[in-house]
Order: structure tokens, then C-alpha cells, then sequence
């Protein structure tokens, strides 16, 4: 389904992973599309790495364990998350067409994370 957007909701959108995201120590994060089309991004001074490559790629990881989960009997896994050595993944599904994927440091408690993320996620749903 193509759903339409216009700049102030991409702007209110892009807003709230500043200010609920960014601003709590959160590396990069952007909501993508299912097929990995970035839809909004932001990231702070420390993200070094190509957010387009990570958000391509993300969509098609989080499209794999999709199907994973419908092969042991389960609708979805909502969230995935990566630890890293540094660096961490975090990938929660916002509505069935958006994706939210965070980069966070062991800085971040993924408990604290996880409250912002779910906060983040009733904002943008309320936006698109």
C-alpha cells in the first residue's frame, strides 16, 4: 500500500527521533520502509557508518526473521535486537509498513532504550 506523506509530518517525524532518541545517546536512528527506502533518519556526531547501506540491509534481516518466526508458528518477532562489541542494533517494527532500526553505544541501558523506543513509536504512529 503507498501511503503519501508530507514535509511537515517527515519534519515531526525526524523530530522525535531527535529529541527522544538522539538526545538520550542514541547513535543513528532511522525509519525505513520494508523494502529499506529510508523514510527519516537522525544521528548524532558519533555515527560514522553509511545509514543507507544499514537501513537496506536491516529491511531485508528483519524480512528474514519475519519468515523465520511464521515457520516455528509465530505472527511476528515485533523487535530484534544485535549486541556488539561497541556498538549495538536495535530494530522494532512501527507500523506494517515502517521499521525503526537504532545504532546505540553500551552507553545506553537496553532497558532505557527500549522505554524511549516504545515512546518514539506511539509519536510516529500518531504523525503518519
Amino acid at each position: 500500500m503507498i501511503h503519501t506523506v508530507d514535509q511537515d509530518q517527515l519534519d515531526k517525524i525526524e523530530n522525535v527521533l531527535e529529541k527522544d532518541l538522539i538526545e538520550s545517546g542514541v547513535i543513528s536512528a532511522i525509519v525505513v520502509d520494508m523494502a529499506g527506502h529510508i523514510i527519516a533518519n537522525s544521528k548524532s556526531k558519533k555515527c560514522k557508518h553509511d545509514v543507507y547501506s544499514l537501513a537496506a540491509l536491516a529491511a531485508g534481516n528483519f524480512g528474514a526473521v519475519d519468515a523465520m518466526a511464521k515457520i516455528v508458528g509465530e505472527e511476528e518477532f515485533s523487535l530484534l535486537f544485535h549486541k556488539g562489541q561497541d556498538e549495538n542494533l536495535h530494530f522494532s517494527k512501527v507500523t506494517e509498513d515502517l521499521l525503526l532500526i537504532t545504532t546505540f553505544g553500551n552507553d545506553v541501558s537496553l532497558g532505557f532504550l527500549r522505554m524511549k523506543i516504545s515512546e518514539s513509536i506511539t509519536a510516529i504512529r500518531d504523525i503518519w
